[in-house]
């Protein structure tokens, strides 16, 4: 309940430190901060992506020899019966 409140919170302080009429007046800086991290952003993103693609792939390859190996298993007590 805490978090959800403190949430909230900084949600609204986020919203009236953007906006123009209010004596803060950020936005004009929060946008030139984006645009700055927008590249590393970017990078960090990339780099997340390949290796969640990287474990995708090595997944499906101990998949697929664990399904080979359930079909040899099953082929061998058929051969035995």
């Amino acid at each position: 309940m805490v978090s959800l409140i403190a949430g909230i919170i900084l949600i609204a302080f986020t919203v009236f430190s953007l906006l123009p009429s209010c004596p803060l007046n950020w936005g004009v800086d929060v946008l030139a901060f984006l645009r700055g991290s927008l590249p590393v952003i970017a990078a960090l993103i990339g780099l997340i992506c390949l290796f969640i693609g990287a474990a995708d792939i090595k997944d499906k390859k101990e998949a697929a020899k664990e399904e080979k190996e359930a079909r040899d298993r099953e082929s061998k007590e058929e051969k035995k019966d």
